[in-house]
């Protein structure tokens, strides 16, 4: 099959669209299930680079969960302790496979932001790991692979119009990329460069140790970057994404953004937070977003009286900015890395109040020694890797 015709292009009145091959040859794909559109496979094609430069890097599965053309979550395969599983809402499911871990930790970390995303996994699904996705709101999956039992199980999901994608894992695109753009082609050379631990070892700072842990995290960030929508800013801690910020005009905003859902990541772990009791009945997408209300400046939008009757079996407390600040404290040993330098010192003034420890950032900005001089401040980590990773 050299193309296939797809519904419509972004918009419903952007028709006629397809993907094809311009060389002629086959394309990398088989569409298993369901209709993707133009969307979920620009979704599909991003995330299967992004998990399988992961994969390569750490050596473990991996798995990301993208919306509109950028991560919401990316992950490799670590265990999962109790309380993350309970705020990734697989508490339920014992001995999950590694790579059943990586796509909990991917949806995970954003659900808001997940809720509807396209899934890209690094091997061969498994039937954990489409359990997982049964249960979650999920417009499809790529893969290089399902086993008979998972691709079953997905098949089942939607009343059979799930979109299941399988991609040749051996498919290697031609070195130059082009697209076009009102009517005017741009052509460019593959982003290739190679993302691993040789770009952490320019370390700038007075404090120059980076534990292994972190070195993962800090790859996991890039990688995470190479593959969004820029200006961005990702947060990593424990194996996975915990906070990105993507398509931002400003940096430092990139760094709120990205900060903000880091905070909101470590928040929902809070005793407070767990110790909630909805009702029963309750969808999972609505306990989601009673908890993100919960968590923020609006809590009252949930626990006033004659609504909080609708969501809590018992009406929580407020719970105070007192509160989440001394939460807060505790997050620590974040790494962060950025698609481009830092311009001002403001960054790692708001990176270190979401935990942040150790950075990855390109360098070359003409307040380098400003940067420098902030991080030292906090007794950070940071390493100038000299490559930028703007993605459009």
């Amino acid at each position: 099959m050299n193309e296939l015709e797809l519904k419509y292009g972004c918009n419903p009145n952007q028709k006629p669209s397809r993907i094809f091959m311009p060389d002629g040859k086959e394309l990398p794909i088989q569409v298993l299930s369901g209709r993707p559109g133009y969307i979920n496979f620009l979704d599909a094609f991003h995330g299967w680079q992004l998990v399988k430069e992961l994969k390569e890097a750490t050596g473990l599965p991996a798995a990301t969960s993208f919306k509109h053309v950028s991560p919401a979550g990316a992950a490799v395969g670590l265990p999962l302790d109790p309380v993350l599983a309970q705020i990734y809402r697989v508490e339920d499911m014992e001995d999950l496979s590694p790579l059943a871990c990586a796509y909990a930790r991917a949806r995970g970390a954003d659900r808001m932001s997940s809720f509807g995303d396209f899934i890209s996994l690094s091997d061969i699904c498994d039937a954990d790991t489409a359990r997982i996705i049964k249960r979650e709101v999920s417009d499809g999956v790529i893969a290089p692979g399902y086993e008979p039992e998972a691709l079953e199980i997905l098949k089942s999901k939607k009343n059979g119009n799930y979109n299941i994608i399988c991609i040749d894992p051996d498919y290697q695109p031609e070195a130059l990329e082009r697209k076009q753009v009102f009517g005017i082609m741009f052509e460019q050379g593959r982003n290739e460069g190679k993302i691993d631990e040789e770009l952490l070892k320019n370390v700038v700072t007075k404090n120059r140790e980076i534990p292994q842990s972190a070195k993962i995290d800090l790859i996991i960030s890039l990688i995470t970057l190479k593959y969004t929508q820029s200006n961005s800013v990702c947060f990593a801690k424990g194996g996975q994404a915990i906070g990105i910020g993507a398509g931002q005009q400003s940096r430092i905003h990139c760094t709120r953004l990205a900060g903000n859902k880091a905070d909101n990541w470590f928040l929902r772990q809070a005793p407070k937070v767990l110790d909630l009791s909805f009702v029963d009945g309750i969808g999972r997408a609505d306990r989601d977003n009673a908890i993100d209300v919960y968590i923020g400046e609006d809590c009252m939008d949930v626990i006033e009286d004659g609504r909080w009757e609708n969501i809590f079996k018992i009406k929580p407390t407020v719970f105070t900015a007192e509160e989440k600040r001394a939460w807060l404290s505790r997050l620590t040993e974040v790494s962060l890395g950025s698609d481009a330098f830092f311009p001002f010192g403001d960054n790692i003034d708001r990176a270190y109040r979401s935990g942040v420890k150790y950075v990855a950032q390109p360098g070359g900005s003409v307040r380098d020694d400003q940067v420098i001089e902030t991080c030292d401040q906090y007794g950070m980590t940071m390493a100038f890797t000299g490559i930028r990773l703007f993605h459009h």
